[in-house]
């Protein structure tokens, strides 16, 4: 491990002991990205139980340097690959009533190796990086098998013939709509949207993002059944004959009415195995899509608000991807944190922590009240809630309870020194 940076310093306690002891760990052939998946990917699977789940799913670029990564192993990424790092392509299971994050579903990073010869066209889908969707839906269709209804949620690149054709049968999709698609009926898809009758206007709040500030948008709703046609160019001629001449879905496209001037206005065409047959279904299935943005939440806080992982110097990219699937777990935490602080409306601390933590965090809150707490020092929040555990985590942040809400640094650094108190409360007991 070379120059560890600061989200090394943060995991392994800032200490050139406690850094060397976690390379240690991340070298442990035992040590996996599929292992630590799985581990959380149980966890996730008891919480979802009953319930209405999001599978939601994208992939974002671990950029790390440049010449000297690709030369020590890293594969190409950033615009043109010139420069060295990895992908990671996480699985979050989202409430789909109360948008409430309940944990991973799955983790999947990977490391670019030489580039394939052969021609995107005459590759089979098994040797694309596209697969991951597939792969993505197929581990949410395990991993939550216990929910009451699960349905994968992606943006435009997973728009992808074999995606609504091979998806699982306990699993529903919807996908945002890149390509324009032949129809059966001899129509394209754009152009038979743009036809659907209108069923209903609705305003939205378009939460801001880098270069657009947060707006109110006054959107149009279309729906309308849709049976798009097998692509014959673009894949295999096997692949093409595993795959069914047709697939039947729902189209609900959503424009953007007079929007502002200078802003890209909204035009989202939705494709669903979801049946849409009135107004409030396609409605949810807006709701739906419009909780993927949490994704990109929790991607801020992996790689630039929280963890800041790709400050992270190794030479190792096998060591990296354990590094970066362990720092996607504990972000989950820290987004379900960052969550329950803006919306303490009760989501349970179960979803967060395990059952043997709350005893522990009791006492720590307690030591954070004093023996007469005021109004600014007490804990406001019911103590089987996460708000809860976020107040304490902060105040292990360094957060003083009077200026501000904590951030996505401090809820890190206090998740840090959390795991260090009850490792060594473990130690005390002697159950280690």
């Amino acid at each position: 491990m070379a120059r560890p940076g600061s989200c090394i310093h943060e995991l392994a306690k800032g200490q050139r002991r406690g850094e060397v002891g976690f390379g240690r760990f991340l070298r442990n052939p035992s040590v996996t990205v599929a292992a630590l998946s799985e581990a959380a990917g149980n966890r996730t699977g008891e919480r979802v139980a009953g319930r209405d789940i999001l599978a939601i799913q994208d992939t974002s670029e671990i950029v790390l340097g440049g010449p000297k990564l690709r030369k020590a192993g890293f594969g190409p990424v950033g615009r043109g690959g010139f420069l060295g790092g990895v992908l990671l392509h996480p699985v979050l299971a989202v409430d789909a009533m109360s948008g409430e994050l309940v944990g991973l579903a799955d983790i999947a990073v990977w490391n670019r190796g030489k580039r394939n010869d052969l021609h995107h066209a005459r590759r089979p889908l098994e040797q694309k990086e596209s697969q991951k969707w597939l792969n993505g839906a197929r581990r949410a269709s395990e991993v939550l098998a216990k929910a009451l209804r699960i349905t994968v949620v992606s943006d435009r690149e997973s728009d992808l013939y074999e995606d609504f054709a091979l998806k699982p049968e306990n699993v529903q999709v919807l996908i945002r709509a890149s390509a324009n698609r032949n129809l059966v009926n001899g129509e394209k898809l754009f152009g038979y949207a743009s036809r659907l009758p209108e069923a209903e206007r609705i305003n939205v709040t378009i939460p801001a993002s880098p270069g657009r500030p947060i707006r109110e948008a006054r959107l149009a709703l279309r729906f309308g059944p849709v049976t798009i046609k097998r692509p014959e160019r673009g894949m295999p001629s096997l692949d093409l004959k595993r795959l069914p001449e047709m697939v039947k879905l729902n189209l609900v496209d959503i424009c953007e009415i007079d929007p502002p001037n200078g802003a890209e206005p909204i035009h989202w065409r939705l494709l669903t195995s979801h049946e849409v047959e009135d107004f409030c279904m396609a409605h949810l299935m807006l709701d739906f899509y419009r909780k993927r943005w949490l994704i990109e939440e929790y991607f801020r806080t992996l790689k630039s608000a929280g963890f800041k992982i790709e400050n992270a110097r190794m030479s190792d990219p096998k060591v990296f991807m354990n590094f970066a699937a362990l720092a996607a777990i504990a972000a989950v935490t820290v987004t379900q944190m960052l969550r329950a602080r803006d919306n303490p409306s009760g989501q349970a601390l179960v979803d967060a922590f395990d059952p043997d933590d709350r005893p522990l965090l009791l006492a720590i809150c307690k030591d954070y009240e004093g023996e007469a707490p005021t109004a600014r020092q007490k804990n406001p929040h019911p103590p089987d809630t996460l708000a809860f555990a976020t107040w304490i985590i902060a105040r292990l942040g360094a957060w003083t309870g009077y200026y501000g809400k904590p951030g996505p640094a401090t809820l890190s650094r206090g998740l840090r020194r959390y795991y260090e108190i009850k490792y060594g409360a473990r130690i005390s007991a002697g159950i280690v």
